[in-house]
């Protein structure tokens, strides 16, 4: 089953995709980067919001588009937001030298961390065996114009990534200015879950969410899932 994740900048637009069909709700500021990060203040606020309405879906927030040489920096922030109550903190990991030890640092984080692997100049299939002790991990692009993930790896290697996760027994996730006609890519990859906005912004992708836009996408993603589901 592949799970929608919905990355959201509002509390109205958390409360829009928690209604909409998500599965997962992401805290963000698309406006900021790939995984621009929201105020603190902010992503306690889209906490308490959605608590308060009974929703009980996990919450992820980033923690900003932070260079991989400040880790001091870095360390603080997974703090900040992870005193927020969110139930994932996720922190994007650049293909540098330095990710190595930005990765063994938060493996003896408090929080529950997932790497975010930022796939524009490929996967590095050693950085990626460093972190499938984490509760979960994900592949993600920082160059939404330049194209899809799709565009930035091939489907065989991001299948290996998915397959070294499975095999490890941590929760794999793909994201990348994913659209509708990157579905049946993803239903052969078969990830825990699929992250979007592009795909369900009326306009670009620092745009508001649709909430028509929002439903047809979780009904196309529920829709498989069911189907495959009743020839088993």
């Amino acid at each position: 089953m592949i799970r929608l994740l919905v990355s959201v900048r509002t509390v109205d637009e958390g409360l829009m995709a928690a209604a909409g069909g998500a599965d997962f709700i992401d805290l963000k500021e698309p406006r900021a980067g790939a995984l621009g990060g929201l105020p603190v203040a902010t992503v306690r606020s889209i906490m308490a919001a959605l608590r308060n309405q009974g929703c009980r879906l996990p919450v992820s927030a980033t923690i900003g588009d932070l260079p991989m040489h400040g880790l001091p920096a870095i360390l603080r922030q997974v703090d900040a937001i992870g005193a927020c109550g969110v139930d994932y903190v996720k922190v994007g990991i650049d293909r540098t030298p330095a990710a190595a030890n930005v990765l063994a640092a938060l493996a003896v984080s408090p929080w529950p961390v997932v790497p975010v692997f930022i796939a524009d100049r490929g996967l590095d299939f050693d950085l990626l065996g460093q972190a499938m002790d984490f509760p979960g991990v994900m592949v993600d692009t920082a160059d939404k114009l330049a194209g899809s993930l799709f565009d930035a790896v091939a489907v065989d290697e991001l299948g290996r990534f998915v397959t070294l996760a499975r095999e490890a027994g941590t929760m794999v996730g793909l994201a990348g200015a994913l659209r509708l006609q990157h579905l049946p890519a993803l239903f052969e990859l078969a990830p825990d879950f699929a992250g979007f906005r592009s795909a369900v912004c009326a306009g670009d992708r620092g745009s508001a969410l649709s909430p028509g836009l929002l439903r047809g996408l979780a009904h196309r993603l529920h829709a498989r899932v069911s189907l495959d589901t009743a020839l088993l």
